[in-house]
């Protein structure tokens, strides 16, 4: 494993240290009715990274399978809360059976099929299997909610995945991991302040009918934090110089964010508060790599059209 990786990770493991003595520090001299939920999403924060630093530590492979178990748990959770015909049940399979697949070409580095996949293949393929259910009532929708749920939580996450099948030698600071290792962070990161701007100065809100607790300057300050810890991390765990490592803060700040309100208006719609229980104070899966469903392939082919 790079000198440089290993330090992150252990600056990671240092922060979630940290945010647990200062929780406990807030329990012990100020004790509140929120108390409990923090240390519920501190033990989830431990549980996520724990896991996720034990994949990137391993090998390759047990990254891939990872991120592959993640899109499992996300899709699976996706179909729990939407509405989804009967008739259905059997092309929900070939949805699912998508994901091995999808990762497989992911772990063969074959760029060329992992591209068009689930945007091509998956797209023509799944109506075909509707038409021969032979139930039209409702199928451009139903065609509709599959297909963008493929897209979201296999494609779009897959591309963070594709990081690793990226070779060492276009990222000579930290190889292929450093640039996963880059975007989770600064992903997850990104959402914490802009929470944390949002409660410190949030007074108007950015798209209130979508988001109520999003502001302009939880908005404006997570971008900005998000931007400044990209420039500074840049060098250690990227190739990225000069304008690019800017850049990269801002498409993660910004595309973060959309990805949040994206699947806070699925939420809506449907009428529900969070879209599963799976993470203690988080709510679902889903819930918890929203913004990663826009961030991983916007930083993918960022990184990937300038380095690769």
């Amino acid at each position: 494993m790079p000198l440089n990786l290993q330090y992150a990770l252990y600056g990671i493991l240092a922060l979630l240290v940290l945010g647990t003595l200062i929780i406990g520090l807030k329990h012990f001299f100020r004790p509140g009715p929120g108390d409990r939920e923090l240390w519920l999403r501190m033990r989830s924060w431990w549980v996520m990274a724990g896991l996720f630093i034990l994949a990137i530590a391993v090998n390759r492979q047990l990254s891939i399978v990872f991120f592959a178990l993640v899109s499992f748990l996300a899709l699976k959770e996706y179909f729990s809360i939407i509405p989804t015909r009967r008739a259905d049940r059997r092309v929900l399979f070939w949805a699912y059976l998508a994901i091995p697949v999808q990762y497989w070409w992911v772990h063969e580095a074959w760029f060329g099929m992992f591209i068009i996949f689930i945007p091509v293949y998956l797209f023509l393929f799944i109506p075909l299997k509707m038409v021969i259910v032979g139930e039209t009532q409702g199928f451009l929708k139903a065609a509709g909610t599959l297909h963008w749920g493929l897209m979201t939580t296999v494609f779009s996450l897959s591309h963070a995945a594709f990081l690793l099948a990226l070779p060492d030698s276009g990222n000579p600071a930290a190889g292929s991991a450093g640039l996963l290792l880059f975007l989770v962070f600064l992903t997850q990161f990104n959402d914490v302040m802009q929470f944390v701007w949002g409660k410190l100065a949030g007074r108007r809100r950015v798209i209130p009918k979508v988001s109520p607790g999003k502001t302009v300057a939880g908005f404006v300050g997570g971008v900005a934090t998000t931007t400044l810890v990209a420039w500074l991390a840049a060098p250690w765990l990227t190739p990225l110089v000069g304008w690019q490592p800017i850049a990269a803060g801002l498409i993660i700040g910004i595309g973060g964010f959309v990805g949040d309100v994206t699947i806070s208006a699925i939420k809506r719609d449907l009428g529900i508060k969070d879209s599963g229980t799976l993470i203690p104070g988080h709510g679902g899966i889903l819930d918890r790599v929203d913004s990663l469903t826009y961030t991983a392939p916007l930083f993918f082919h960022f990184v990937f059209y300038l380095h690769y």
